[in-house]
C-alpha cells in the first residue's frame, strides 16, 4: 500500500498552550513545523479556568515575553477583566492577572498559527513515535542510545523530522468522570489520544497517571448576582506584554463575581462522600493539592465554615459563568443540590457539569533542563504531559522545549534557565530535580531569589536571551537596552543629587509626614524612606527629566530595595558556584564508593547535569555532595 511520507524539521504533539509556544518559536527560527491536534477547534484551548496570570504565574507569562513568547500578547487582545495582584506587598509578589474570553482567545492563537510562516497546522492523532537504535553507544546510562526520526499518525502518514516535541496536555489515555458517569474523552468531550502511549512505552519512557478537575459552567440568566459581591478589574489596566502599548488596552471591563460555600454545601457533599470517584477508589491519578476539589477542601479543611466561590464571565459572546473554587467529580444530582445552596446560585442551570480528568503523563526525572529526553536523542517534551498544572506553566515549557530543540538541529548551544534567573528556571528546575508526586503548580514561595524575579523586570532580565536565539527583533531588543540605560542614569543622578536642610525642603518633609533633615542628603536617600516616593519628591527635584512609567517603575523599586536587591545578588554568586560544577554525562556513580547507597541511586536515576543540581536531589545529602566534590576534582585531572 501506498502511504503519504512527509519530512519536516520538528513535528509538535499537541496545540495546547505548549504546543502552540513550541511550534511559534520552531517556525519563528525557520525550521519546517508541523502541529498536530486531535481537534483544529482545541488551539489554545481553555478546558478549565478562563483566565490568565495569577501569583506567580503572571511572572511566567512575563517571563514568556520577555523571551518572544505568544501567550503574553494574545491575552492582552482577548482579555475582559485585568487585575494586579497583591498591590499591598512588595513588588516581588505583585503579579498580573486576567479573565480572558476563552473563545477569543482560542481564535486569536489559531490566527496567528495559521499565519505564521514554516508552520503547518494538522488534525491528526500521533499514534507511535519512530526512532532508531545507535549503532555504537557507551555503556552507561547517562548517554541517550535512541534517536527520534518522525511519528506516524492514526491513518498512516509518516512525518520523517528531526525533532519531536511532546505537548500532549491532558489527552492521553483520557477518561473524565462526573460520579458514576465515566466517558473516555478528552477535556470539554473532545476526543482522547488512546494509541501513544504504547509506543512511549514501547520506547523506554516511564509514564504515570495524574488527574485534575474542572467546576461547572451555569447559565448566566439564572444566577442572582445581587446576593453576590461584585469584583471589579483594576482602574489602569497593565498589559502582559511588554510591546503592547499600554493605551491599547484601557477598555471597559467585564465584572466576576464572589459568594461563599456555607454549611448546608458541606452536608451535601459529606453525605455523598461514598458517590464521589475519588474518595470511592474509582479515581488511580493522583491530582493536585493546590488546586483541590469541593469534596477536598470540606474534608480537609473541616473547621472552615465557608470557602470562596468566584463566578467568572467564559466570555463576552456567551452566558455560560465559570464557578470558580468549586470543582468537583460528584454526580450530576449532587452537583446540582451542593450548588443551589450557595448564595445567588439558588435558581442555577448548569449548562456543563464539573468533572475530573484523568491522563497519562511522564515522570520529569526523566528529563533534561533543556526539556530533552536523557535517554532519546531528539525527543523533548512541555506542559502538562511533564507533570505540571496550568496553562502559564504550559507555555513556558512550550517555550523552552521548542527553543532548545531548534538549537539542538542547528547544532548550537541550548538554552537552561537557572534558578536565579527566571521563575521559568525555578519551574524546569524543579520538575527535573525533585520528586513530583502530583501535578506541579508554580507559586512565588518556590523561588528563593524572588525580589531579583519580579514580573515587572522580566524583559530586563530575558529580552537577551531572546534576541540572542532569533525570537526577539533586533528594535525590540534595542528599546529595552535604552530602557536600562535611563534607568541607571537616573538612579546615578538620584544617588549625586543632593538635598540639603533649607527651611523649604524641611517644610516639605515634614507636610508629608518625613523627619526633618539633621544634615544633606541624596534624593535616593529620601526615596528610601517608606512615606516617600519618586513621583512625592518631583516637588524638590528640580532637574529632574519626563521619563517613561515603565523606567521610574525600575528607579523607585531598584533604590528602595537596594540593599535587600544587593545581598540576593551574593547569594546568586554562591548558588553560581555549585551550577558551574558540571558533572560528566558518562560519570559511573557505581566507582563512588564513599557515596550512601541511596544518593547513589537518585544521583543514577535523576543524572544531574551540576553539582548544584545534584545537591537540591532529594536524599541527597550534604555529606554526599561533599563526596561527590572531592571524587570530581580527582576525575577531571584524571581526564584533563
Amino acid at each position: 500500500m501506498s502511504e503519504i511520507r512527509e519530512k519536516v524539521d520538528v513535528c509538535v504533539v499537541g496545540a495546547g498552550h505548549a504546543g502552540c509556544e513550541a511550534a511559534l518559536a520552531c517556525a519563528r527560527l525557520g525550521l519546517e513545523t508541523v502541529i498536530f491536534t486531535v481537534s483544529v477547534d482545541s488551539i489554545a484551548l481553555m478546558p478549565c479556568n478562563p483566565n490568565v496570570g495569577g501569583t506567580s504565574k503572571g511572572h511566567l507569562v512575563r517571563e514568556i515575553d520577555a523571551l518572544g513568547g505568544e501567550m503574553g500578547k494574545n491575552i492582552d487582545k482577548t482579555f475582559i477583566q485585568s487585575k494586579m495582584l497583591n498591590k499591598s506587598k512588595g513588588p516581588a509578589v505583585h503579579s498580573l492577572r486576567a479573565q480572558a474570553d476563552k473563545a477569543d482567545y482560542s481564535r486569536a492563537m489559531r490566527k496567528v498559527l495559521e499565519n505564521q510562516e514554516h508552520l503547518t497546522i494538522k488534525q491528526a492523532e500521533v499514534c507511535e513515535l519512530i526512532w532508531e537504535t545507535f549503532d555504537s553507544f557507551s555503556e552507561s546510562d547517562c548517554i541517550a542510545t535512541k534517536k527520534i526520526t518522525g511519528v506516524k499518525t492514526f491513518t498512516g502518514a509518516v512525518y520523517e523530522c528531526k525533532a519531536v516535541i511532546l505537548c500532549t496536555g491532558t489527552y492521553l489515555k483520557a477518561r473524565c468522570l462526573c460520579g458514576e458517569a465515566i466517558t473516555y474523552t478528552g477535556p470539554n468531550g473532545l476526543q482522547a489520544a488512546n494509541h501513544l502511549t504504547d509506543s512511549l512505552l514501547d520506547l523506554g519512557i516511564e509514564i504515570q497517571r495524574f488527574k485534575t478537575g474542572t467546576p461547572a459552567r451555569m447559565d448566566g440568566n439564572t444566577i442572582d448576582y445581587s446576593k453576590m459581591e461584585e469584583q471589579f478589574g483594576d482602574e489602569r489596566v497593565v498589559p502582559f506584554s511588554f510591546s503592547t502599548n499600554p493605551e491599547d488596552v484601557q477598555i471597559d471591563q467585564a465584572s466576576c463575581w464572589l459568594t461563599y460555600t456555607n454549611e448546608k454545601t458541606h452536608e451535601i457533599i459529606r453525605a455523598n462522600l461514598d458517590r464521589s470517584p475519588i474518595y470511592a477508589g474509582i479515581i488511580e491519578g493522583t491530582g493536585p493539592r493546590y488546586c483541590p476539589s469541593i469534596e477536598d477542601k470540606v474534608v480537609k479543611f473541616a473547621d472552615k465554615e465557608r470557602h470562596q466561590v468566584f463566578i467568572e464571565p467564559e466570555g463576552l459572546h456567551t452566558n455560560e459563568m465559570y464557578v470558580g473554587g468549586m470543582s468537583s467529580s460528584l454526580p450530576e444530582d449532587v452537583q446540582l443540590a451542593m450548588y443551589r445552596t450557595v448564595p445567588g446560585l439558588e435558581n442555577c442551570k448548569i449548562v456543563r457539569n464539573a468533572y475530573a480528568i484523568e491522563y497519562d503523563c511522564i515522570n520529569p526525572r526523566q528529563l533534561y533542563p533543556t526539556l530533552e529526553f536523557k535517554d532519546v536523542k531528539g525527543l523533548f517534551s512541555g506542559g502538562q504531559f511533564n507533570g505540571s498544572s496550568g496553562y502559564e506553566e504550559a507555555a513556558a515549557q512550550g517555550l523552552i522545549a521548542g527553543m532548545n530543540a531548534a538549537l539542538t538541529i542547528f547544532g548550537k548551544e541550548t538554552i537552561v534557565l537557572d534558578r536565579s534567573q527566571a521563575y521559568i528556571g525555578v519551574l524546569i528546575d524543579d520538575l527535573v530535580t525533585k520528586d513530583n508526586l502530583e501535578p506541579y503548580r508554580m507559586m512565588t514561595s518556590r523561588a528563593e531569589y524572588r525580589l531579583l524575579l519580579r514580573q515587572d523586570n522580566a524583559d530586563l532580565r530575558l529580552r537577551k536571551i531572546g534576541y540572542e536565539i532569533g525570537l526577539v527583533p533586533k528594535e525590540v531588543y534595542e528599546a529595552t537596552v535604552r530602557k536600562k540605560q535611563l534607568i541607571d542614569e537616573e538612579i546615578e543622578r538620584l544617588k549625586n543629587t543632593v538635598i540639603g536642610a533649607a527651611k523649604e525642603n524641611q517644610e516639605f518633609l515634614i507636610s508629608h509626614g518625613s523627619a526633618a533633615l539633621k544634615t544633606a542628603a541624596t534624593l535616593a536617600e529620601l526615596m528610601c524612606r517608606p512615606e516617600l516616593s519618586y513621583e512625592i519628591l518631583s516637588e524638590i527635584d528640580l532637574n529632574r527629566k519626563l521619563l517613561p512609567d515603565d523606567v521610574i517603575e525600575q528607579v523607585e523599586i531598584e533604590v528602595k530595595y537596594e540593599g535587600y536587591i544587593e545581598r540576593q545578588y551574593r547569594q546568586v554568586e554562591q548558588y553560581k558556584k555549585m551550577e558551574k560544577k558540571r558533572i560528566p554525562a558518562d560519570l559511573d556513580y557505581h566507582d563512588i564508593s564513599s557515596l550512601r547507597l541511596e544518593a547513589r541511586q537518585k544521583l543514577i536515576a535523576y543524572k544531574p547535569v551540576s553539582v548544584g543540581q545534584a545537591s537540591r536531589i532529594s536524599g541527597v545529602s550534604p555529606a554526599d555532595i561533599s563526596v561527590l566534590l572531592v571524587y570530581l576534582e580527582h576525575y577531571n585531572m584524571h581526564n584533563k
